[in-house]
């Protein structure tokens, strides 16, 4: 019940389906996301590492960067291998969902970071 209950809870934020929904089209760091999102690297993080801790994402460090994907279905438990199934069918119709989905398929690290 506590794995099935952390997914659930994961799954059930805007903020959250917004980072998996743009992990869906590309890896991505912090910062980009952060640009994305308008919201602060902080909360960024704390919402990755709920996602993380609910096998719907997992990090990877390259260089300086850690780059943010969705997690394989080998990698996951049995809810979160259902989440990420039918994420691909999920608000497709939104528009929300969509204008966030072009500005993450512009965002670049460089830009964003400052480096």
């Amino acid at each position: 019940m506590r794995e099935y209950l952390r997914v659930m809870k994961a799954a059930a934020d805007s903020t959250r389906v917004k980072i998996l929904k743009m992990l869906e089209m590309r890896d991505l760091c912090v910062c980009e996301m952060q640009s994305v999102l308008g919201i602060s690297q902080p909360s960024v993080s704390r919402h990755l590492r709920l996602l993380e801790d609910a096998d719907l994402v997992r990090s990877e460090k390259e260089g300086m960067w850690t780059n943010f994907r969705l997690a394989r279905p080998e990698e996951v438990n049995q809810y979160s291998k259902a989440i990420l199934d039918h994420l691909k069918d999920w608000l497709k119709d939104d528009q929300s969902i969509q204008n966030l989905l072009e500005q993450a398929r512009v965002v670049d690290r460089v830009t964003c970071s400052g480096q």
